[in-house]
């Protein structure tokens, strides 16, 4: 037997679905049915594209310092913008107010090789109505020269060296060597390869190249994305220090340090915080120059082993062009290669004496060389 409490339950159940049943049948109840409204209609002055790129084309090639000439055209002539800027890389350029809608950029803008947006976008009653995106490709200005080599002096270098990363201070040698657990951070004696300190990184780790800035030795790793700070004079870990990409190479410019990725780019950091403060991307006259590995400042220029090749790029640090290649093909000769004997890799600079160090990855020597044209 139901009790008066359920028998209310039940009586206030059947009048809900009652209601619910008029309404949905379109008689009169309670219930409303959900408005349903429309959606908002866009005027045609905030739809319209009122604007495109006629030139350049996309990834069309310019040399450095070359200015480059846009032209844009409505695509409703009865749908005439109040503006269109222009941005360059990011940077702003101009805005165009009327027709002829065309605008040199100036070279000022082209100082540095490498792949640059140009963004448009067109403003009617103040508003952006779109915008529109290219990308182009400066290429170096210059040929670069062809670079040989005559051998001054030949030393003693560690064959277990799996060199990564090498740098000259008055009067050793300090080396960055590689492979997993087996990478070090060693002093090397120049005059005979002997190794008189060694740090051993962590079996996890391998070990890319190295730096000295002021007391300190900076070295990075291959894809950790760590790298550490040493003092210089007893290898005590100061401090760790992380970046986004892979590790390669390390230099120093000034109060930057420089470090490449095995692409095309070289990477300015700030080295108190290790934050990237700029970066360049490095092109000769017809290519980007990726694969950059080793790297050392040497006379206002980087100079960077390019890896699985005999070469060397000098660079433009301002402008990320490539100034010349150093073709280092023989260096090590055959009869002094075995089976582990890897590629080219390690360059150091004596300022005070100007002489030039490279190595290579497991070779048995190490050589004072001089350039020539």
């Amino acid at each position: 037997m139901k009790t008066d409490y359920q028998k209310y339950l039940i009586a206030i159940s059947v009048m809900l679905l009652l209601n619910w049943t008029l309404s949905c049948s379109g008689r009169s109840g309670k219930m409303k049915e959900a408005e349903v409204k429309p959606a908002p209609v866009l005027s045609e002055e905030v739809s319209s594209k009122l604007i495109r790129i006629i030139s350049p084309e996309e990834n069309t090639g310019f040399k450095l310092n070359q200015p480059v000439k846009i032209t844009l055209a409505l695509e409703d002539k009865k749908l005439v913008p109040d503006s269109v800027t222009v941005y360059f890389n990011g940077n702003f350029v101009t805005t165009i107010k009327s027709d002829p809608w065309e605008y040199s950029i100036p070279p000022v803008f082209t100082s540095a090789t490498g792949r640059k947006s140009l963004k448009v976008t067109a403003f009617k009653g103040g508003k952006p109505q779109n915008t529109v995106t290219r990308f182009m490709i400066i290429y170096s200005d210059i040929l670069p020269k062809r670079n040989g080599y005559k051998v001054i002096h030949t030393y003693l270098h560690n064959r277990d060296a799996f060199t990564q990363g090498l740098v000259y201070d008055n009067g050793v040698l300090f080396e960055g060597t590689g492979q997993e657990t087996g990478s070090t951070l060693r002093e090397v004696e120049l005059e005979t390869g002997k190794v008189i300190r060694q740090h051993n990184l962590d079996d996890s780790l391998f070990g890319e190249g190295i730096a000295l800035y002021h007391d300190h030795i900076y070295e990075v790793t291959w894809k950790s994305k760590v790298g550490f700070v040493y003092d210089k004079s007893d290898f005590k870990l100061i401090n760790k220090i992380y970046y986004s990409t892979e590790g390669w190479g390390l230099t120093t410019i000034n109060d930057k340090i420089v470090m490449s990725d095995g692409t095309n780019i070289l990477y300015f950091f700030e080295p108190e915080m290790f934050t990237v403060v700029s970066k360049i991307e490095v092109y000769d006259n017809e290519k980007k120059v990726d694969q950059l590995n080793e790297l050392e400042y040497i006379n206002g220029e980087i100079w960077a082993n390019i890896w699985m090749t005999d070469l060397i790029a000098r660079i433009d640090p301002v402008s990320g062009k490539v100034l010349a290649y150093i073709d280092l093909k023989n260096l090590l000769a055959k009869s002094e290669r075995d089976a582990d004997t890897d590629v080219l890799n390690g360059i150091a600079y004596d300022n005070k004496g100007n002489r030039i160090f490279v190595t290579g990855k497991k070779w048995p020597k190490l050589f004072e060389i001089k350039v020539t044209e």
